[in-house]
């Protein structure tokens, strides 16, 4: 199988998995003072300053949580129970892990206001300025897209927040370790980074919080991670989440040169290969990984259940007994449902070679014309 489904997740890298393997060995306490928790120690530290240099940051602003979705929470619902009240503001592109905290506070008696994007999937920081209010707590914008790769204005936003003292959170888990991020130059108050996106384990990622900012847990027990997150930490996923982070570090130009090469081979293909191809996000700075293509007259979930076997990618609407449901983002954008509906994403990795960008664009192209006019409906 050629596997173009990286934006979903990533292999584990050989030099992590040796990490992680290493790491089960150091069987102590990091919190405890004998040689055992203190070796133990070490590789969690050793681990957070390879996150912090990976996204600028300095180590003890990097708190360990179990992946994107803990981060997410934390850095949402931790930061405005903070306040006890207040407006919040976010897009209608973020990822289900921001939105439905979002949706929980509301409950809790929060105000929330999610804008939307231009016709290329970016979001207009004049939208976040337009809606901004006296008791504006914390505005939300993913750097970029999940589903589209479309890399957000954050820098531009959050000078907009900094002259109004309202702080700035960021999603960076399709972007840290696929291409250059850094919170300081960013001004983000807050950012998500996730392990297995860039070829590291499953369960664990982080949360950046700028020194001074304020987030109070949402879990509680002993004093772990600055009494953020408590619970004894996963020795081996934060050794080969910190190996995962020196690499990317490490590798960054190559990784970015050759995702631009492969990706951009592969989308000239597809459209000599298929009438109708539309990008999404064409006109947009995207990730050099992910490719968005509505093929009109097909559902994009037909195309990836015909693929499965052969070509990894994925389809951003979920169908079901012969309906489908578009993807929220698209719509966001503006897509026609039927355009949202025809849409796959192809997301490349580090080993992509030309040689499985051939086959695959062969392969889709095959798949296209097999499931063209399958009869879905909206």
């Amino acid at each position: 199988m050629i596997y173009l489904d990286h934006n979903a997740t990533t292999p584990v890298d050989d030099e992590v998995k040796n990490a992680v393997c290493d790491a089960i060995g150091v069987f102590g306490n990091p919190s405890s003072s004998h040689s055992a928790g203190r070796e133990a120690h070490r590789l969690v530290e050793g681990a957070r300053a390879a996150v912090a240099r990976l996204i600028g940051a300095t180590p003890d602003e990097v708190v360990f949580t179990s992946g994107g979705t803990e981060s997410n929470n934390l850095a949402v619902i931790g930061y405005a129970r903070s306040f006890g009240s207040g407006h919040i503001i976010s897009t209608r592109i973020e990822h289900p892990s921001v939105i439905n905290p979002l949706r929980h506070l509301e409950k809790e008696g929060f105000s929330i206001t999610l804008v939307g994007t231009d016709r290329n999937g970016v979001v207009r920081p004049v939208d976040i300025l337009d809606e901004l209010r006296p008791d504006t707590i914390l505005v939300t914008v993913m750097h970029s897209n999940n589903e589209t790769g479309v890399i957000q204005p954050v820098e531009e936003i959050a000078a907009i927040l900094k002259e109004r003292g309202i702080a700035l959170h960021t999603d960076l888990a399709q972007s840290a370790g696929k291409t250059p991020v850094d919170v300081q130059k960013l001004g983000c108050d807050m950012a998500t980074v996730v392990s297995h996106k860039f070829y590291g384990p499953k369960g664990v990622g982080a949360l950046y919080i700028r020194s001074g900012v304020k987030v109070q847990p949402l879990m509680y027990g002993a004093g772990h991670e600055r009494g953020l997150r408590p619970g004894t930490e996963n020795i081996p996923a934060i050794a080969g989440f910190g190996k995962a982070a020196e690499i990317a570090a490490r590798d960054m130009t190559r990784r970015v040169e050759h995702a631009e090469r492969v990706t951009g081979m592969l989308y000239r293909r597809l459209i000599e290969l298929i009438p109708d191809i539309m990008l999404n996000g064409e006109k947009a700075h995207r990730l050099p990984n992910t490719l968005n293509i509505s093929i009109r007259g097909t559902a994009g979930a037909d195309i990836v259940d015909a693929l499965k076997d052969d070509v990894a990618i994925s389809a951003g609407s979920a169908c079901h007994s012969g309906t489908c449901r578009p993807s929220d983002v698209l719509l966001a954008m503006g897509l026609s449902a039927p355009d949202a509906v025809s849409a796959v994403r192809i997301s490349t990795g580090k080993d992509t070679s030309e040689e499985d960008v051939s086959m695959a664009s062969e392969l889709i192209a095959r798949a296209v014309e097999s499931t063209r006019g399958s009869g879905r409906v909206i």
